[in-house]
């Protein structure tokens, strides 16, 4: 539902602008209005006093002349000069009665709507009495009167406002338009800023807003790119610190995997061959002992076996030696060997895999070796399907890199968001992501299963960009 809050600055000025004008405009009207009544009054007041003298020059006649004629008063002499559509002259004596009055008839015209009408009787009281009193020398012996119908005078003001009310209404149209053409023009650079934070929250922290004529906006740009650079270096911080602590956590998994085998390995193979050794001695001694031996020795066995698996995982193959591809295909086949048939594991990979260096290949075997646990163990799938591809990519968009490495882990398990479960699983594969200045995404179908995705440039995972470093203008577009 749109409401003003929802309108963007553009609009929301210009309606400002709108209401100041129309305001402005209301302003002008009534002063027009004012000024009409005030024309009306200042004619009134004339006629009034020209017929005052009028009468005075009349009552001058009759009063020093002698056997004058019984003209007195005679506004038939007046009403050619001084009369128009509506108006009325009348003479009243000292006693206030009308001794005579003369009037025009309003000429046929529109009437004015009525809101208007009652509006300016309201406010102008249009009917009023202009009057002035007729003079014998001091001696005041009547009084002239003019009047104007009330509806000529309201009729005559809204047919003034009418021919200006369309100037107006174009105006404030006009200045709408040219107003919103000119904020347009002027809030242009806010889509640039706006682009420039929507890739600052996807993590393009190479973006920089390029200068601006206003100097509200160029202290916004000053900022910004001031707030980039310094996430940058701390997201740049961050991954060093990752990948430090990532490498100490694989060497601290080498070292513990090596005292396992130095130490549990050769007691258990120690154990073993001394059960062995005991049951040959009790079977010619003491044959009672043999069962007790054996299961000595299957113990031991079996602890052996349990502690390869535990060995592999924490010391995988060497990638140098073995390769990322064959690592892969055996962290695959190892799991479909645990599951005994209850969930099929499948790898594809593609585009020269073990070129890879050791570092990037070391991460993504833990990445892969996660996510597969995590699906096996928590999605209770039926099939999962690992693929890893190298793609060309675009050198002048990755500075110096031609390759973007994708891993992918599908499965058709339950539909459960892992990504929003904060397991340590899923955050090692985070910072190991982050690491190497890639990005992870989870996805959940409806319908069921799950699809883990991770995109790393390998330019970035060679060498992070620095911070002030920034993309060609065609590839931050």
């Amino acid at each position: 539902m749109w409401t003003f809050a929802n309108c963007d600055l553009k609009y929301r000025l210009t309606l400002r602008i709108a209401a100041a004008s129309a305001i402005c405009f209301a302003a002008i009207c009534a002063v027009v209005l004012w000024d009409i009544d005030r024309s009306a009054r200042a004619e009134l007041d004339d006629i009034a006093d020209i017929s005052a003298r009028t009468l005075q020059l009349q009552l001058g006649k009759t009063h020093w002349i002698n056997n004058p004629p019984s003209t007195f008063p005679d506004l038939d002499s007046i009403a050619p000069s001084v009369m128009r559509p509506g108006l009325c002259i009348a003479y009243r004596a000292a006693n206030g009665r009308t001794v005579q009055q003369f009037c025009s008839g309003a000429r046929t015209q529109s009437e004015p709507p009525l809101a208007f009408a009652v509006f300016h009787r309201t406010m102008f009281d249009p009917g009023r009495e202009a009057a002035k009193p007729v003079l014998l020398g001091d001696r005041p012996m009547g009084t002239a009167v003019a009047w104007v119908d009330p509806s000529v005078v309201t009729a005559d003001a809204w047919r003034t406002l009418s021919r200006l009310l369309p100037v107006l209404a174009g105006a404030l149209v006009l200045l709408c338009v040219l107003a919103h053409a000119a904020l347009a023009l002027a809030l242009r650079p806010t889509r640039l800023i706006r682009a420039g934070l929507e890739r600052i929250a996807t993590g393009d922290l190479a973006t920089r807003l390029p200068p601006f004529d206003l100097a509200e906006l160029s202290a916004i740009r000053d900022t910004f790119n001031r707030l980039a650079e310094s996430l940058a270096a701390a997201v740049a911080e961050r991954n060093a610190l990752t990948r430090r602590l990532i490498a100490l956590q694989d060497d601290e998994r080498r070292h513990l995997a090596r005292e396992l085998h130095d130490e549990f390995g050769q007691s258990l193979a120690a154990i073993r061959a001394l059960a062995s050794a005991a049951g040959q001695s009790a079977a010619e001694t003491c044959p009672e002992l043999s069962s007790e031996c054996d299961s000595i020795g299957r113990t031991a066995t079996d602890m052996m076996t349990t502690l390869r698996g535990a060995l592999f995982r924490l010391r995988p193959p060497d990638i140098d030696e073995l390769g990322l591809a064959a690592s892969l295909e055996g962290l695959v086949s190892g799991w479909s060997r645990r599951q005994c048939g209850r969930t099929q594991f499948a790898i594809r990979l593609s585009g020269p895999v073990d070129s890879l260096p050791d570092t990037v290949g070391l991460n993504l075997y833990r990445i892969a070796q996660e996510a597969l646990t995590n699906a096996a163990r928590h999605a209770d799938a039926k099939q999962v399907l690992l693929q890893l591809t190298l793609r060309d990519a675009d050198q002048a968009c990755t500075r110096e890199a031609a390759t973007t490495i994708e891993l992918a882990i599908e499965d058709d398990g339950r539909a459960c968001d892992q990504a929003g479960k904060p397991g340590m699983g899923l955050l090692g594969i985070r910072e190991r992501v982050a690491a190497l200045g890639g990005k992870l995404n989870f996805e959940t179908r409806p319908s069921g299963g799950s699809r883990l995705h991770v995109v790393i440039p390998l330019a970035a995972s060679r060498d992070p960009p620095l911070p002030d470093q920034r993309l060609p203008a065609e590839c931050a577009a």
